[in-house]
């Protein structure tokens, strides 16, 4: 599976790139872009107007249907749930009958209230996650409808894409993004300061320090919710190690997490702690939290997905930190074996729609109108959200913001990806362990022996 990954990544960039223009931002980019998303539909549709007005009258008459959708993207004037939001706003307005209700949740919220609803009836359309850590009990469970996956034949998903999602063949979900993950950094920042993007870890390592010398935060780090450091593990273990796969599925299945790649990616990752590359509180600071240091302008650098590529259109992060936010991946690390090339990538969260849904028709139509490739990955590319599941190559306008350019630029020359992140691999106690115990060992309150032991006695 993890081949089938780096193909779609790197044939995707490929294509992105070879249809790609070369002019130069506007101004008004990021009005422009949203502005896109909310029209891009009547544009595209225009001759088929009076056949839309035909169907929206019938709908009128036709019998009302509330849709219940649960979502993890509160934020609902920018990057997914800007995006999430203007496609419910379309779909009401050609189905005139249906009325589509959003409770929004950040992440660690959302899983919460979704294991409340797992037990007392779960909303029409949810948020889900392709990761073993999150789907596996949710499908043993029953809660999700099957799929028809013919239905999906052209809708531009990449190979192996749809793999998380199902069970015996079967298809219950469908993801949203292609994720990698990143330093965002404040390019004018470091110009001014005459510091170099770190090629190795040491250099990493010796950049915080001038950083803190000036009275900044190196990284900002959402230690607050655990997943962020366990990816932050799974990344050095790939620079360390290569290809960890096979590594983490037989420590999870051992519960025996000895194997020399734990050790030395944990005591990297709590000497970091240690000499100051994250903001004082970082283990009990959330991702807002985080992110805020960074597009304040308080902290040189942040770690997060490609998600947040956004960041470089949203209007409410200051001009000067937005247009100069840039990434690069993980340095390299002395006498490890893996390459800058070498990311940290995976098939992230998606949508599925519940089993015991009583408009369940109504919810998969729904869904199958979310995912037609001029929605949701079209919409999610012009307002820079990151890499879709699907193919974005038709929806490069050569207007891309740099940022966008520099993730499509390093994930065409990536060599492998990691595939699942640790955290996510093992069963939902796992899960739980890791990324409660990560924040005690990265800060020195437990030994790295007894976390590993910890989080292999979890698996058990």
């Amino acid at each position: 599976m993890k081949r089938k990954i780096v193909s779609l990544l790197l044939v995707t960039a490929m294509l992105a790139l070879g249809v790609m223009g070369c002019g130069s931002k506007s101004k008004d980019k990021a009005d422009n872009n949203k502005a896109v998303a909310n029209t891009e539909n009547t544009a595209d549709t225009a001759s088929s107007d009076d056949a839309t007005k035909e169907d929206a009258t019938a709908d009128i008459t036709a019998e009302p249907v509330t849709l219940k959708l649960f979502s993890n993207l509160p934020d609902r004037k920018n990057g997914q749930g800007l995006v999430e939001q203007t496609i419910i706003d379309e779909y009401m307005k050609e189905n005139q009958n249906v009325k589509i209700e959003v409770e929004a949740l950040d992440e660690e919220a959302y899983k919460t209230k979704f294991k409340a609803y797992a037990m007392d009836g779960m909303p029409d359309v949810v948020s889900i996650w392709g990761q073993p850590s999150f789907l596996d009990e949710v499908l043993d469970a029953g809660i999700l409808a099957e799929l028809s996956e013919a239905d999906y034949a052209d809708y531009g998903f990449v190979s192996g894409s749809l793999e998380g999602f199902k069970k015996d063949g079967k298809l219950y979900g469908l993801p949203r993004n292609t994720d990698v993950m990143f330093f965002y950094y404040n390019q004018k920042m470091f110009e001014d300061n005459g510091w170099s993007v770190p090629q190795t870890y040491d250099e990493l390592l010796a950049l915080a320090d001038k950083i803190n010398g000036a009275g900044l935060t190196p990284v900002a780090m959402d230690g607050g919710d655990g997943w962020p450091m366990a990816i932050y593990l799974t990344d050095l273990m790939v620079k360390i190690n290569g290809d960890c796969s096979q590594i983490v599925s037989d420590a999870i299945a051992n519960g025996d997490f000895s194997d020399p790649v734990f050790t030395k990616a944990t005591q990297i990752l709590a000497d970091s702690a240690k000499a100051g590359l994250f903001q004082t509180g970082y283990d009990s600071q959330d991702y807002g939290t985080a992110m805020n240091l960074f597009t304040n302008g308080q902290a040189a650098m942040f770690y997060m997905g490609s998600w947040e590529a956004s960041m470089a259109l949203n209007a409410d992060i200051p001009e000067e930190i937005r247009n100069n936010i840039r990434v690069f991946t993980m340095p390299t690390v002395a006498e490890g074996v893996g390459k800058n090339t070498d990311i940290a990538a995976w098939n992230g969260g998606g949508y599925a729609v519940s089993a015991d849904s009583e408009v369940k028709e109504e919810a998969i139509k729904f869904l199958n109108y979310m995912y037609q490739p001029d929605k949701l990955s079209k919409y999610g590319w012009v307002n820079g959200v990151g890499m879709s599941a699907q193919d974005q190559s038709a929806y490069m306008t050569g207007n891309e913001t740099e940022l966008q350019l520099q993730i499509l630029d390093i994930v065409n020359k990536a060599t492998s990806v990691s595939g699942t992140p640790v955290n996510d691999c093992g069963p939902s106690t796992f899960k739980a362990s890791i990324e409660s115990e990560i924040q005690s060992v990265s800060n020195g309150s437990i030994s790295v022996e007894d976390f590993l032991a910890s989080i292999g006695k979890a698996c058990k």
